[in-house]
């Protein structure tokens, strides 16, 4: 739908525009949870508190390369953390707020199923 007339109320641009540049960086994380492959990975870590390269690899059913990969992705994206014990590396998410984005799209996504 289109508005038949062009118009705008100066008040609320004023009040929207500053804030919209709150938003600088936040298209990086969606743009993480974007891929298939990293949103799996993001998820089997909301079901996990942490998970190594091996096991991740095994879930999503790839190779470890591929794995560690996405999950370097995920640490440099900011939404991941690791850390070593011994030759093995574990990842977790980085905070909860991670887990509660993909929670949350996770439900919009199935009640979008059932709604028709």
């Amino acid at each position: 739908m289109k508005c038949e007339t062009y118009c705008y109320d100066e008040a609320v641009v004023a009040r929207v525009q500053p804030k919209i540049e709150q938003l600088s960086g936040v298209e990086m994380i969606f743009k993480a949870l974007s891929d298939a492959t990293r949103l799996k990975i993001t998820y089997a870590l909301t079901l996990e508190k942490e998970l190594c390269v091996c096991d991740v690899a095994n879930i999503i059913g790839s190779s470890t390369a591929t794995a560690s990969h996405h999950l370097r992705m995920l640490r440099n994206m900011g939404l991941a953390k690791y850390r070593k014990e011994g030759k093995l590396v574990f990842y977790s998410l980085k905070d909860d707020h991670v887990h509660q984005l993909v929670t949350i799209a996770k439900a919009h996504a199935e009640e979008g199923v059932h709604v028709g």
